[in-house]
């Protein structure tokens, strides 16, 4: 395919029209051309991510304790996101994942805890007005992406805190929240899920049916990453409207891990309109960086053992950073392209997008794919394998913001018929 680009982008920002010198296909480019063209195409583009763990990044830090917020504003050394990275890699939009572990459906808590870290996420355009907004809608991001400010939407991963009280629903979407991952490590109220084997409800329980009805009533979009299959399929039969999964990748490389989505339930997202936000994580894009993984921890786990050392101490992070390396536990970003492929090949490029897991995989990020500065790396890849821009537009954000809009449309035809 050849992809006929303009090389000169101020030309066609100042409304200038590009001289044929000014015109070359991606297939004449230097390799340099090309990244520099990915680049331009990160930043002339939004680009939405359907799952970054920053909020629950901020608890762990201690923020929540010290009534503050991470100052994502300024380069930081940890973690995944920040405002100069994202800005670096043309991130305007990275849904904030209030994540709400499996413990709490034991503990309870489970809504103290979301609203918690639906807090912080606020505080952040708050307190950095200049760099950061609120965002409820793809209007909304359009508006800031325009303003240049990167957009906070929010997901909640795990809906254990609607507990069992049907108006929460409507709750969790009053205070900015537009998607709702319907469970996540263990089976909940409303649904089994892909890391357990209990199979509670043998998919969606009568509460979580009538859950997903009151999403699409309410505009909230229905996510299923982290359910198990049979809450899958059910929950398409259900929904009105479009669902997403937020950060899945395909079975197909991963055989027989759940948490991934396999063929046939691509085909049915597609079938239903919806999306899948490939997930970076490297133990999501391959055996045999999951079979690494799990030696490198066995191993790590026995050396810091043996030593006496915790797991916080310098010797045993440097250590367990060379050992890492010298065996090649990382996968690469080709990877994350090869499961977009895989996903065009199936339904066409309608259906992709971005579900990062940044800030929430911990050390599994592949090679050039370790923080938000690095789109730019999946989109020149794009390229080599002969993407158009328009396609890689609709990756970008396109998709997503059709899905949501879709969502949107028949929240308000079920709300008029009521």
């Amino acid at each position: 395919m050849r992809i006929i680009v303009n090389l000169i982008v101020l030309a066609s920002l100042f409304g200038c029209t590009p001289s044929t010198k000014q015109v070359q296909s991606a297939e004449q480019m230097t390799d340099v051309e090309l990244k520099q063209y990915a680049q331009d195409i990160a930043q002339r583009y939004v680009i939405v991510d359907g799952h970054v763990d920053l909020p629950y990044r901020m608890k762990v830090e201690g923020f929540m304790i010290k009534k503050e917020v991470l100052d994502v504003s300024q380069l930081s050394p940890a973690g995944n996101f920040d405002y100069p990275r994202s800005k670096a890699g043309g991130l305007d939009a990275p849904f904030m994942s209030i994540y709400i572990p499996s413990s709490y459906q034991v503990t309870g808590g489970a809504k103290d805890f979301a609203d918690s870290l639906i807090k912080m996420v606020k505080k952040i355009p708050a307190n950095f007005p200049h760099k950061f907004a609120v965002a409820h809608s793809p209007k909304d991001i359009r508006e800031n992406f325009e303003k240049g400010l990167v957009s906070l939407p929010m997901g909640m991963e795990n809906g254990a805190p609607i507990g069992n009280d049907l108006a929460n629903v409507k709750y969790y979407f009053d205070q900015g929240v537009r998607y709702v991952t319907l469970t996540h490590a263990k089976d909940n109220q409303i649904c089994d899920s892909s890391y357990d084997t209990t199979r509670t409800w043998k998919g969606l329980s009568e509460f979580g049916k009538i859950v997903v009805k009151e999403m699409n009533k309410v505009g909230m979009i229905v996510d299923i990453s982290h359910v198990s299959d049979d809450a899958f399929y059910q929950a398409l039969e259900i929904t009105e409207a479009p669902v997403i999964a937020s950060h899945s990748s395909c079975r197909k490389f991963v055989p027989g891990f759940e948490r991934n989505m396999n063929d046939d339930m691509i085909k049915k997202l597609a079938e239903n309109g919806g999306v899948i936000h490939i997930n970076f994580g490297s133990t999501f894009l391959s055996q045999a960086s999951r079979d690494k993984f799990k030696q490198m921890r066995e191993h790590l786990l026995n050396w810091r053992t043996e030593m006496g050392l915790p797991s916080e101490d310098q010797e045993y992070l440097d250590y367990a950073a060379s050992y890492a390396e010298e065996k090649n536990v990382y996968e690469d970003v080709h990877m994350v392209v090869d499961h977009i492929e895989h996903v065009k090949s199936l339904v066409g490029i309608d259906h992709i997008g971005f579900g990062s897991d940044f800030d929430g995989v911990g050390d599994t990020l592949p090679i050039g794919l370790k923080d938000v500065s690095m789109y730019p790396n999946v989109i020149y890849e794009l390229l080599k394998k002969g993407y158009s821009e328009e396609e890689i537009e609709k990756i970008c954000y396109l998709n997503t913001f059709r899905v949501w809009k879709t969502v949107q449309e028949v929240a308000k035809k079920l709300q008029k018929a009521t």
